[in-house]
């Protein structure tokens, strides 16, 4: 018999993301990303994060908000794949799980105790969705959640590569200063499904109040333009 389980959304993100497209593959690829963590009224307890101040990192449990699904599959085609290949869903960090759950490493920069909002913490490297719910936090413990001489399975075969981006000055002027070094560290790590390769396709990726609109030839990122967004 199958049972269900509610779980508390106990907080949400915070960041430049307001879309799905251009979010770094896993966590801690992009030590730029800044974002914070705002807890629901419930949790804005300060004894209740006691002694978290004294670690570097904190794991997230969270759920993927905009790919829950009333189905699921036992198989997904991984992007880095070139999503033609097919790997057991519980061999892949895909949204597209039974209960759609993430986890994510990311580096607890600090905690701030605001007079409105109680405790908000300060985080890097995050691979989130501004808005996405916050299940749970825990400490991440180097003396056993880091494995250095672990296998990556088929991650272990993918040659990373960063782009050159080349962002004409004028159009780089139009983003707000203390977003451009996570702009472009987004932009270097190829914010392109992997299997679109396409030289003359203009993408479009969604970052903080801009809508950036860029090329990608050979190993090099072009931006062509920096509009701002259009608000429905």
């Amino acid at each position: 018999m199958s049972e269900q389980h509610n779980m508390k959304v106990i907080a949400r993100i915070h960041n430049d993301f307001p879309t799905k497209f251009g979010i770094p593959h896993q966590s801690n690829r992009l030590s730029a990303l800044k974002a914070t963590i705002v807890f629901e009224p419930e949790y804005r307890v300060a004894e209740a994060f006691r002694g978290l101040e004294d670690y570097s990192y904190i794991w997230l449990i969270w759920q993927f908000s905009e790919a829950v699904r009333e189905n699921w599959s036992p198989t997904v085609r991984p992007p880095r794949l070139g999503g033609n290949t097919r790997m057991g869903v519980f061999a892949t960090r895909s949204p597209f799980r039974p209960n759609h759950l993430g986890l994510s490493s990311v580096c607890l920069e600090k905690i701030e105790y605001h007079p409105e909002f109680g405790p908000v913490l300060h985080i890097s490297g995050a691979d989130l969705m501004n808005g996405t719910p916050i299940y749970d936090i825990k400490p991440y413990l180097p003396y056993v959640d880091s494995h250095p001489k672990a296998k990556g399975g088929f991650t272990d075969h993918i040659e990373e590569h960063i782009l050159k981006v080349e962002f004409p000055e004028a159009l780089l002027e139009k983003i707000p200063k203390p977003q451009r070094e996570a702009l472009l560290e987004v932009l270097a790590n190829d914010p392109r499904p992997r299997y679109q390769k396409n030289p003359e396709r203009v993408y479009g990726i969604a970052y903080g109040q801009k809508d950036i609109r860029f090329q990608v030839k050979d190993d090099t990122l072009f931006v062509c333009d920096v509009t701002e967004q259009k608000i429905l």
